[in-house]
């Protein structure tokens, strides 16, 4: 039997003073608030700088300049340019994307997709997905398939198994991911719906491999309830990778980061991203600068094992995936690990330091070195 959360949207629920409430409403009457009791259990309320409630409780400087928003602002990847069919992006050559849902056990403050939140974007969703079972069918390049949203394991689970049912007929799509935080915001989700795990491991019956990518962004999320969804996943086959963006005041410290590393490790969840915090409207009190980022990803790596650093420091930029590869004094080197344009795919892009970038497009207005030496080339650490 599916163990639905609990939802919390009033911001008068909350153990805050009744000044923070009252400044907080002017944020929560633009992004959208919403928590769930078990999540809520886990902030320290006496800590104003909890970096759990920084994850949910709304930030005043969220909505500053909001005068100035606008539409794209909301989808600073420009999603809607890969978009081939209600709720389908096929974006990468290899790879589709079924926008599921637009529900999640709670609201990140710093979702790059809050605009299905704010609108309920049903335009955007794969409401019905025999169209795109038809075009994937059609598009025999496509080999994986990744179920996202909003959070797929928010969806009841007939609909999961229509999902997954409908791709394991397609011969060509050898593996699905699903993107989801539920075993950070509500592990229960998992571990007391014996269904939800037998139809995963129906989906795998056909021969093909089904990953979790789940959402862990801090240490603390990784609780004992989440440990357990961890194993029932694990033990049901299930292939569990982390990816998470790095966050002001959440895990911007490389001793912070290199524990959610070795603990995601431990539990079997392989390390997988970490991101660039994408430059959506109402992000930016979250967001880190890339070098500094960088920095701090590169130092919590040297603290942990091999297993625990294979994560990549990424950029999710309307022109493909790009990885922060390196930093020399003067330079910093990204290079295209996924591409819109296949003929970008490997490609190395070498700037000029920025220390108050926030994203590619910072670089791409400075414009590309051309002049490197090919001494400074070799200290490159790809």
């Amino acid at each position: 039997m599916t163990v639905w959360p609990r939802f919390i949207r009033d911001l008068d629920t909350l153990p805050l003073t009744q000044k923070e409430k009252e400044t907080l409403s002017a944020v929560t009457a633009y992004f959208p608030f919403r928590i769930n009791e078990y999540y809520m259990g886990l902030i320290d309320w006496n800590d104003p700088a909890d970096p759990i409630r920084r994850i949910v409780v709304p930030d005043i400087q969220e909505i500053d300049g909001i005068e100035n928003f606008t539409a794209e602002d909301l989808d600073p990847s420009r999603e809607y340019h890969y978009m081939v069919l209600p709720g389908l992006e096929h974006k990468y050559f290899t790879t589709a994307v079924i926008l599921a849902s637009n529900v999640c056990g709670g609201v990140c403050r710093f979702c790059f997709r809050k605009r299905l939140f704010m609108d309920r974007a049903v335009a955007e969703l794969a409401l019905d997905p025999d169209p795109a079972f038809s075009y994937i069918r059609e598009h025999t390049e496509i080999q994986n398939v990744l179920i996202t949203g909003g959070d797929p394991l928010m969806l009841p689970n007939h609909r999961l198994v229509r999902l997954l049912d409908g791709l394991a007929r397609i011969d060509h799509v050898r593996y699905v991911r699903i993107g989801s935080k539920m075993p950070a915001w509500y592990p229960m989700r998992i571990s007391e719906d014996a269904e939800l795990l037998d139809v995963f491991k129906r989906f795998m019956s056909t021969g093909r491999q089904l990953y979790l990518m789940v959402h862990f962004n801090h240490p603390r999320e990784i609780t004992p309830e989440a440990l357990h969804a961890i194993e029932m996943l694990r033990t049901a086959g299930v292939v569990l990778a982390n990816q998470t963006p790095i966050l002001k005041g959440v895990n911007d410290d490389p001793n912070t980061l290199a524990e959610l590393f070795d603990r995601c490790t431990r539990a079997g969840v392989a390390p997988y991203y970490v991101f660039q915090d994408r430059p959506t409207a109402g992000n930016l009190p979250y967001a880190v600068p890339v070098e500094e980022a960088y920095t701090i990803v590169e130092r919590a790596k040297a603290r942990v094992s091999g297993l625990a650093k294979r994560v990549r420091f990424a950029m999710s930029h309307h022109l493909g995936k790009v990885e922060v590869a390196a930093l020399t004094p003067e330079h910093v080197i990204i290079k295209f690990h996924q591409a819109a344009d296949p003929e970008n795919l490997g490609k190395i892009l070498i700037f000029r330091r920025n220390p108050q970038a926030m994203w590619l497009d910072d670089y791409l207005e400075q414009g590309e070195v051309e002049d490197l030496s090919a001494s400074e080339c070799a200290t490159f650490d790809d």
